[in-house]
């Protein structure tokens, strides 16, 4: 991260990896629905996103059935759920195309999810990171498990000066849910 003063609002862009998904024979890939631990998974994720204030103003999520699912689930869990954008270009999306995503979002959305899978979120946590609190840059270099979410917060007037190294990684969790 870039020393001096802030410059601009505090932003966070909250990263959640889709929750455990399931493999019918015969399904593509992006049809895949979330398995039984996914939709334990997804509203834990949500609950999560609440206790630790980041509820978003605006959604972003892969077109994936099962991406979809965890965003239905996860916001399911908060009185009214920001707008949600579902967008193809984040499906199987790399860093550059994640980033291309994220700095199209409109410059009054101060706290962004974005909705979608790995290797491109742990690849694009690690990427804006220039440092992380505690442990947390070693915990998603081990693994970005499902329905991981990372926060990422800087300082900028417009999504578009997002970049390498500009955010601190805040907080890593590992949303589970209770089978019951």
């Amino acid at each position: 991260m870039s020393g001096g003063a802030a410059a601009g609002p505090l932003r966070r862009l909250v990263v959640l990896r889709h929750a455990k998904s399931a493999w019918p024979e015969g399904v593509p890939d992006e049809l895949r629905p979330l398995a039984a631990r996914g939709r334990r998974d997804a509203p834990a994720a949500g609950r999560a996103l609440a206790a630790s204030g980041c509820l978003p103003d605006l959604a972003v999520c892969s077109t994936a059935v099962r991406t979809r699912q965890t965003w239905e689930l996860a916001a399911g869990q908060w009185g009214t759920p920001p707008p949600v954008r579902y967008d193809s270009r984040v499906y199987a999306a790399d860093v550059p195309g994640l980033l291309e995503v994220v700095r199209g979002v409109p410059a009054e959305v101060a706290t962004l999810l974005l909705v979608g899978h790995n290797p491109g979120l742990e690849e694009l946590v690690l990427e804006l990171a220039g440092e992380g609190l505690d442990d947390t840059l070693e915990r998603v270099r081990a693994k970005f498990p499902t329905s991981a979410i990372a926060v990422l917060a800087w300082h900028g007037t417009e999504w578009t000066a997002l970049g390498p190294r500009t955010a601190l990684l805040t907080e890593v969790t590992v949303a589970r849910g209770r089978e019951g």
